[in-house]
């Protein structure tokens, strides 16, 4: 990667939500029917051009967008998977609704039992888990509230547009739950933290070379402080790019930012083809 300046650390949405995805990451509600169409209120389209391929985990690495393509002003950082997860022990945050447990992973594609192999809380029908990954943070100096985190998933087949398929079924029951996550290996006697969240979407448009794009807001209200994840989630072929930032209290999150998300996805849709 290129210069490296300091860049924020990824954001704490619960004491510390991921993203969860985006997030993916970003990250998705699998139900028993194992397939869902878009609601009605999605974006989707269809890409022209070749036919997308899937990515090996280095070419999906190579496909980030770099500080270079997005012009001064933007320090990007690619982040190791299974960095930063929910906890210092990467614990897994469980959601008090089976249904709405993908939104917690979504939102931070990186780490969690899921990621490592281990069974997951529920089990679906269609994995969640991508193939392959790579997660970044985009930082803006100009802008450092609209610092971005994201990640590059990789899926087999038709799973991506499954995936995305079946987050767009959750803004009714998830529009309010809760989820609880372990505490941190060097306070094994502190009670587990709870924490509630509000889900809800936004309008998004659909970048030029994505499939489908879907926009929402994931709060965390386990303290005195709300925590807001805002996110987009663009399907580009058999991949998700999920983009999110963050909000504090009365501070409204922040659109992910379109100039960002429209490189990547572009960047991302070229690799396909070559």
């Amino acid at each position: 990667m290129p210069h490296v300046a300091p860049r924020p650390s990824r954001p704490p949405l619960r004491g510390r939500l991921r993203v969860p995805f985006l997030a993916a990451a970003v990250l998705l509600v699998l139900g028993a029917a194992g397939c869902a169409d878009p609601a009605e209120g999605s974006a989707d389209r269809a890409a022209t051009g070749a036919p997308a391929r899937e990515l090996t985990a280095a070419e999906l690495r190579a496909a980030a967008v770099t500080d270079a393509e997005l012009g001064p002003g933007f320090t990007v950082t690619v982040i190791t998977p299974g960095h930063g997860g929910t906890g210092p022990d990467g614990g897994r945050e469980t959601a008090d609704k089976p249904a709405c447990q993908p939104l917690l992973d979504a939102v931070a594609p990186a780490a969690g039992p899921a990621r490592s192999g281990r069974a997951a809380a529920s089990p679906a029908p269609v994995p969640a888990v991508p193939y392959a990954e790579t997660d970044l943070s985009v930082a803006q100096a100009a802008d450092p509230a609209g610092s971005l985190y994201g990640g590059l998933l990789g899926y087999r087949g038709d799973r991506a547009a499954r995936l995305q398929a079946e987050l767009e079924g959750l803004f009714v029951p998830c529009a309010e739950f809760a989820s609880t996550a372990p505490p941190p290996p060097a306070e094994r006697d502190r009670a587990a933290t709870r924490t509630g969240h509000r889900l809800s979407r936004h309008d998004t448009p659909t970048p030029e070379g994505a499939d489908a794009a879907t926009g929402f807001t994931l709060t965390n209200e386990s303290g005195a402080v709300v925590l807001a994840q805002r996110a987009v989630l663009a399907r580009v072929g058999p991949a998700l790019v999920v983009f999110s930032t963050v909000g504090v209290g009365a501070e409204s999150a922040p659109a992910p930012d379109e100039r960002v998300v429209g490189r990547q996805v572009a960047k991302l849709r070229a690799a396909q083809k070559g």
